[in-house]
């Protein structure tokens, strides 16, 4: 059988056999599971296509797996507290954490903590990246969601605190759940709160663009892939679905069911499939629910063993179901501390290279011919390298052999 181009990736917080599981989007059946531990909620990330990442529940690590060793828990990424949220950049260069009120910003191929952001207030509780990874968002229990611009977090400068692009302070009560849409730093965000309100930002000019009144609170949200539609999951059960250009409310009920009440089990988490025509649910009623957009009728019903805590639709990475594939790089040990450089010669005179700031990787390494040049001396200096360490791993060996 061929394998699936969408996946469902989910977890709960009750489970002791496993930890995530991976369910085809379309009959339902299991094909993964990940062991070890619970995840909390808005904290489940796959970074490179290659990792799978969670927080566990309660705790101060984040759990990681490579993606198709499903058995094994690889790392544990140990952090100052007990981490609320989660999220990785689309392009794998950055990992961002929420730990009380401050946001921890990792670069993945150094495992440096690059930036420690205590703009907050209250409790973080949910981050996440535009689809090119130039911004990312958090938001809190102080009813703030603040922009974030990761060029001016990630400054070469760590002597001057980074300030938010746009603070975004419309809500009343805590935020519950963000969603970035698509077209990068033009994209439109949308925010769930207890104030039941969802509303949507334009992610540019931090405007306000629509706000939406419920009668319940909001406690998830998120866009269709062409964001026509918007879908908020309220604490009584209820999923809405809210038209953006007549900004008319549906609502979702089972088959066969008369009241338009899903259930009496907070919604916690939202995800729509690539084509928009199937829509997932979370619930603490202890299942996920598959949804046709189209009729919001229930279709398929996927049960847990404890509150769902995420629940994702998410398109099958190259490794997941090859067991025999390895990640193309390692990650490294994560830093648990702010290494604040001291002058141009810290860190023992070396320079710190980022994948995501292009303009420094130009100057260091230089373009078309000096690229190329440059490119030949190192490896000349590699060749020379590994005689040196022949010579002396020979000298040590026969230092050592050396009768006495």
């Amino acid at each position: 059988m061929a394998a699936p181009l969408e996946v469902v990736v989910s977890s709960d917080s009750g489970s002791q056999l496993w930890n995530c599981t991976v369910f085809d989007l379309h009959s339902g059946s299991s094909l993964l599971s990940y062991r070890g531990g619970n995840s909390a909620a808005r904290s489940l990330a796959v970074l490179r296509g290659e990792f799978l990442l969670s927080a566990q529940l309660g705790k101060n690590f984040i759990n990681v797996w490579e993606i198709q060793r499903k058995d094994q828990l690889q790392q544990k990424i140990v952090c100052p507290g007990v981490v609320t949220c989660l999220t990785a950049s689309p392009d794998g260069a950055f990992l961002a954490a929420g730990v009380a009120e401050e946001v921890y910003l990792w670069e993945v191929c150094t495992g440096k903590l690059l930036a420690v952001l205590s703009r907050h207030y209250q409790d973080v509780t949910c981050l996440k990246f535009t689809d090119d990874s130039s911004h990312f968002v958090s938001a809190g229990k102080d009813n703030l969601a603040l922009v974030w611009n990761v060029c001016s977090v990630v400054q070469m400068d760590l002597s001057h605190a980074p300030e938010p692009r746009h603070v975004l302070s419309r809500h009343s009560l805590p935020i519950t759940d963000l969603h970035c849409g698509h077209m990068g730093a033009q994209a439109r965000v949308a925010t769930s709160s207890l104030d039941q309100t969802a509303k949507v930002w334009e992610l540019s000019s931090g405007e306000l663009l629509l706000s939406v009144l419920f009668d319940v609170e909001i406690m998830s949200v998120t866009f269709d892939p062409s964001e026509y539609f918007l879908f908020c999951g309220g604490r009584d059960g209820n999923i809405f679905q809210v038209s953006l250009c007549s900004q008319r409310h549906y609502r979702f009920w089972p088959v066969g069911c008369s009241d338009p009440v899903l259930l009496r089990s907070l919604v916690t988490c939202l995800s729509v499939s690539m084509d928009g025509t199937l829509l997932l649910s979370g619930s603490q009623d202890e299942t996920a629910r598959l949804w046709d957009v189209q009729s919001r009728q229930s279709v398929r019903c996927l049960a847990h063993k404890g509150p769902v805590t995420n629940a994702v639709i998410m398109a099958v990475s190259a490794n997941m179901f090859l067991p025999d594939s390895r990640p193309a790089v390692p990650l490294p040990r994560f830093s648990r501390h702010l290494q604040a450089p001291e002058g141009p010669d810290a860190e023992g005179g070396g320079a710190w290279v980022r994948p995501a700031l292009h303009a420094q990787v130009r100057a260091l390494c230089g373009d078309g011919e000096n690229s190329a040049l440059r490119v030949a001396e190192l490896e000349e200096e590699v060749q020379t390298l590994k005689k040196v360490n022949k010579d002396l791993f020979e000298f040590s060996s026969q230092l050592l052999t050396k009768p006495t």
